[in-house]
């Protein structure tokens, strides 16, 4: 059976040797994240942070930390969670392996919560601001939780059927919340929450939420699981823990985990928003301060034993960056039955996530052709952006399953470039959807929220030989200058520092196109990259998948070696050139604070309790 609360499951880390205790004080302030984040990148153990300056709770991070720790905790349950995803697929795989799903109709009593009158949560009440406030970056807003299960019900259909369950962020102090009365509540476009918010505005009433921390570890998983929409994650989560999730009913509000550390119950009122952020955040920049809805905290719940789960986020990978893996592991046979013609997706962690993904469709609308070309695959793409958390993507790379040699994957990204870079007609296979949503956290459209998407098909055979030597007589604008070969087909360029406002082209872009459709063999490199600093963004994949894809918006960013515009259709005759500086309007790069990592360097050092870890 999975793990009932937080302290059970350090307790087994504990016994594995997959737990370091840090008796030092540490500073929530800033310290305690730097040290969870290297930590994390050493592939080290999980912690708990026994004296926090200025709070009497424990905090622990890390516990998500590696793949072998994320199916060790849930080692009883993963496989059955599996088959019966499989099961979804193929229904027929019960009737020919029915040995497989013995422990199917258990698995399925599990997803349904208990309700029950009390609970270790309900034992203690405290205030907001007794809380732990961690600060994870040095321009951060306030204290933050960064391990929230937020649950909501929906106004139209109460219980649990009808509830959601997201890991929305939650700001606890600072700008101009009022101390212990008022938390922030970032949610971001496409997200559950924003349904049932809808839904208590248009009745005119404040909508109730609950904020978890700690309990079950399948309720945090539960919370960033893509769900389709209708699915309760608090039903996943009693699958994935093993054991139905007790559930706590308070009198007029809504259930509580009898098994969480900490619950704050409150509502949005409406009409209230106020600033919440800036916040150091997974793409690797700081998300500004913008107007969010502010909860108005009711009560704030803890149990004897509370224990503080966290984690931090920022450029990628970080212990996030864990869940997205294991999710892909549970969900993969599933991708063909959510989008027909759809064999593989591959949202990718170093961009982001949200702001690349790369895809394997087929390519069976005209099989008689002589020449195969993106048809059914542009179906595919559009599939994607209509659903599900692919609709937030950037740009999607899409491929032809009938081009792609046996074995070869979209995760073999140095792979799966080539294979694109080889068969796009550039002239026809870019595909612009411009003013439309993209991800709330993405800074490189024209506005919060609103940017443009590309999709940029590969079908057929191979259309060019790409290079992997520098071209002679590259002759560059003035301001660009440092070329180089990143990848086959690949050049990186250093540019000028960006000084044009937002929602406007710059012309010095336009004048590189030019000047470089007069290289002999510029042709053989069908992508180019213009960054800030050339060296460092073709240093390795991870830096070039950053720096490309989350500093450029498809239509205000590409710009062409021999482009042109056809009947609203832009193409390029020989090469896209990407403008992937950091903009004037961009949010800055999350940077450590010295001062900070030389106290984590302390504790890594010969007699701290991180030696030999970090």
């Amino acid at each position: 059976m999975g793990y009932k609360n937080t302290r059970e499951c350090l307790d087994a880390l504990e016994a594995r040797g997959e737990l370091v205790r840090i008796d030092a004080s540490v500073d929530a302030n800033v310290e305690i994240g730097a040290i969870q984040r290297r930590v994390f990148q050493a592939g080290g153990p999980a912690l708990l942070f026994n004296h926090v300056k200025g709070c009497r709770f424990p905090m622990a991070a890390n516990i998500f930390g590696t793949r072998d720790r994320m199916h060790f905790i849930f080692r009883d349950t993963i496989d059955m969670v599996e088959r019966l995803m499989k099961l979804k697929m193929n229904p027929m795989e019960l009737l020919k392996r029915p040995w497989k799903y013995i422990g199917a109709p258990l698995t399925g009593y599990n997803t349904m919560p208990k309700r029950v009158s009390s609970g270790p949560i309900m034992e203690n009440e405290t205030s907001v601001s007794s809380l732990p406030q961690l600060v994870s970056w040095p321009m951060d807003g306030g204290g933050y939780v960064t391990l929230p299960q937020v649950y909501t019900e929906e106004p139209d259909n109460p219980g649990f059927a009808g509830s959601n369950m997201g890991m929305y962020r939650v700001q606890l102090s600072g700008n101009d919340y009022v101390p212990d009365e008022e938390i922030g509540l970032h949610y971001q476009i496409h997200r559950g929450i924003g349904h049932h918010h809808a839904q208590a505005l248009h009745k005119g009433e404040p909508l109730k939420v609950n904020v978890f921390v700690g309990g079950p570890p399948a309720m945090t998983l539960a919370a960033v699981m893509p769900l389709p929409e209708g699915l309760a994650e608090i039903f996943f989560a009693g699958a994935m823990a093993g054991h139905r999730i007790s559930m706590v009913k308070r009198d007029g509000g809504l259930p509580v985990p009898a098994q969480a550390d900490f619950c704050i119950c409150g509502t949005i009122v409406e009409g209230v928003q106020k600033p919440e952020g800036p916040f150091g955040d997974h793409l690797g920049y700081y998300s500004l301060a913008h107007d969010f809805p502010v909860l108005k905290v009711d009560k704030v719940y803890h149990r004897d034993d509370a224990i503080w789960p966290f984690t931090t986020v920022g450029r990628p990978p970080q212990e996030d960056t864990m869940f997205g893996q294991f999710i892909h592991e549970l969900t993969a046979d599933l991708v063909p039955s959510v989008f027909a013609g759809v064999h593989e997706v591959h949202a990718v962690d170093a961009a982001g996530v949200h702001p690349l993904l790369l895809a394997v469709g087929s390519e069976r609308y005209v099989p008689y052709a002589e020449e195969r070309q993106p048809q059914e695959l542009l179906t595919n793409a559009l599939g994607l952006l209509g659903n599900t958390q692919t609709s937030l993507s950037k740009y999607v790379l899409i491929a032809a399953r009938e081009d792609m040699a046996s074995g070869s994957s979209c995760h073999d990204i140095p792979g799966f470039f080539r294979h694109m870079l080889e068969r796009v007609d550039l002239t026809r296979d870019l595909h612009f959807i411009t003013r439309t949503t993209i991800d709330t956290l993405d800074y490189s459209g024209i506005s919060l929220n609103q940017g443009s998407k590309l999709i940029f098909a590969a079908a057929g055979s191979v259309k060019r030989e790409l290079g992997t030597e520098l071209p002679s007589g590259i002759d560059l604008p003035r301001g660009f200058r440092d070329p180089q070969v990143f990848a086959p087909g690949i050049l990186v360029i250093k540019g000028p520092k960006h000084r044009r406002k937002r929602d406007q082209q710059d012309p010095a872009l336009d004048r590189i196109g030019d000047m470089l459709n007069t290289v002999r063999g510029i042709e053989k490199f069908p992508m180019i990259v213009v960054a800030d600093d050339a060296g460092f963004t073709a240093r390795d994949w991870d830096n070039f998948l950053w720096v490309a894809f989350t500093r450029s918006d498809p239509a205000t960013d590409i710009y062409g070696v021999g482009g042109f515009t056809h009947a609203k259709h832009w193409g390029a005759d020989k090469a896209i050139v990407v403008d992937a500086r950091l903009k004037t309007y961009h949010a800055p790069p999350l940077d450590p604070d010295p001062e900070v990592e030389k106290r984590v360097d302390a504790l890594g050092a010969k007699g701290g309790p991180l030696y030999g870890i970090i």
